[in-house]
């Protein structure tokens, strides 16, 4: 599992740059930059949408991995020690990047 930073602070599972979900998946099969990524897993704060408010961040997370041109990409899931999901005014998951991608 990846120590995982998250700046996409208007994802409904955020919670003090932490993640509640538990596991997210980082799109971006034909990805060749961060640019080209996004965490699939993404989904904008509404005001009836999930409340984190009571959730329990966690600074590990278990990541799948669709960017198979990623250097910590393996079968699928991500081998990085730390991870930083950017997109601070995200709307939609294509608003956030894998900023932690490399390419092989």
């Amino acid at each position: 599992m990846a120590e995982l930073t998250c700046g996409a602070v208007t994802c409904t599972y955020n919670k003090d740059k932490y993640c509640c979900k538990g596991d997210i998946m980082v799109g971006g099969k034909h990805a060749d930059s961060s640019d080209s990524t996004c965490c699939e897993s993404f989904r904008e704060q509404s005001d009836d949408s999930y409340s984190n408010s009571t959730a329990h961040p966690s600074k590990t997370i278990s990541i799948d991995c669709e960017a198979v041109k990623c250097i910590y990409n393996e079968n699928y899931r991500c081998k990085a020690e730390h991870v930083d999901i950017t997109g601070n005014r995200a709307m939609a998951s294509g608003d956030t990047a894998c900023a932690t991608f490399k390419e092989k």
